[in-house]
């Protein structure tokens, strides 16, 4: 107890500035035969804000000795004793199953991932604008340019690749050298959080235990050998998007939105992000840019007319295509067979566009002048 307590000892009341040593709040520090680790400290004057940053402060100092789904942080108040786990309980795997460590991610060096030649990020501040369905048949185009292709969903509260590639119940296995097996689908390999949690699981995680996973995802999971992984990203520009940049060799990011004002506005402050912490931006892909009846020739641009074009060429960023509205490509997610794995679309404008937009990319990056018109 006496040296978990030393650890703590630097544990400060956010109120006070002070040290919970020097208030005399520490009530207990015990082991588990489990491997828990169970705090306790007095909480009296404490908010509820100001309790989660003394648990964070806790996960923080005890992080080198214990996972942080092992750390049980407990609080007594009034002769009244509150219980709250510092996160959520880990997602318990069958023992031929891959797992999850679900601590605080750290920051280090960027590292390049494993056998993964080229990391591609599909980025959208806006959510609801279709960026993991453009993640999905980016890929799946690129594979039909024959290309070894790799697919992670980095969106932790919202994983939707396993319901776009049909692999919802699916698990995840662990390799002999305890790696994370990624699933395959359509010929490509795929890792999602989605694989690791019941459908209708939310997730109520605080911004830094992302890091830990997604460094899972990309350094410990077995992606073999790839030409291109494409990371599916969260709307926004938060901690997923902070890890990967601080961590990864990130390539390039292709930046999808809808045509519409609200979502280009939303979209311009997430490429700059990116613009902002030196990452390259492939360009930019109009996402819902019209649609057209089968079988007539109109064009009902129901989001506006060309918003993202313009935005792009306002910026200096490519702009690699427009891709309209098809009814079977909504009906393609919802039933788990992507667009670009069927041939009988090959004549849709749709599927040509991804072909040009897939190709573009793959252009870029052969070419040897790339690297300077990135980061112009």
């Amino acid at each position: 107890m006496e040296n978990t307590l030393k650890t703590l000892s630097g544990v400060n009341n956010p109120k006070t500035g002070k040290s919970l040593t020097e208030e005399n709040r520490w009530v207990n520090a015990e082991a588990k035969e489990s491997g828990e680790i169970v705090i306790t400290y007095k909480r009296d004057g404490i908010s509820p804000q100001e309790k989660r940053e003394i648990e964070d402060q806790i996960i923080e100092k005890l992080s080198d000795k214990y996972d942080s789904d092992k750390i049980l942080v407990k609080t007594v108040s009034n002769t009244t004793e509150t219980q709250g786990e510092a996160q959520a309980e880990a997602p318990k795997p069958t023992a031929a199953h891959a797992s999850l460590k679900v601590g605080h991610g750290v920051n280090g060096n960027k590292k390049r991932i494993p056998g993964v030649g080229k990391v591609i990020a599909v980025s959208s501040c806006k959510g609801g604008v279709g960026k993991s369905t453009v993640a999905v048949n980016l890929a799946l185009t690129l594979k039909r340019l024959g290309k070894k292709v790799g697919l992670l969903d980095a969106d932790i509260y919202g994983p939707s690749l396993p319901m776009l590639l049909n692999k919802k119940g699916a698990k995840p296995e662990a390799t002999p050298e305890k790696k994370i097996k990624p699933l395959e689908a359509y010929g490509m390999k795929f890792i999602s959080f989605g694989l690791f949690i019941n459908d209708n699981d939310p997730v109520i995680w605080r911004g830094p235990m992302l890091g830990g996973v997604l460094n899972q995802f990309f350094f410990d999971t077995d992606w073999g050998d790839l030409d291109y992984l494409v990371i599916d990203l969260p709307p926004g520009t938060g901690d997923t998007q902070l890890s990967l940049v601080q961590n990864t060799e990130v390539d390039g990011v292709v930046v999808v939105s809808t045509p519409q004002s609200v979502a280009v506005a939303d979209t311009i402050k997430g490429l700059r992000m990116f613009q902002q912490v030196n990452t390259p931006i492939i360009g930019m892909v109009e996402n819902m840019a019209y649609f057209s009846p089968e079988g007539k020739e109109e064009k009902y641009y129901i989001f506006g007319k060309d918003g993202v074009k313009n935005v792009a060429k306002d910026l200096e960023v490519d702009f690699l295509g427009s891709i309209p509205l098809e009814m079977v490509m909504r009906e393609g997610g919802d039933s788990g067979r992507p667009y670009m794995v069927d041939d009988s679309y090959k004549d849709n404008e749709a599927f040509a566009s991804y072909m040009d937009i897939a190709g573009k990319v793959a252009k870029m990056y052969e070419s040897k002048g790339f690297l300077g018109k990135l980061f112009k």
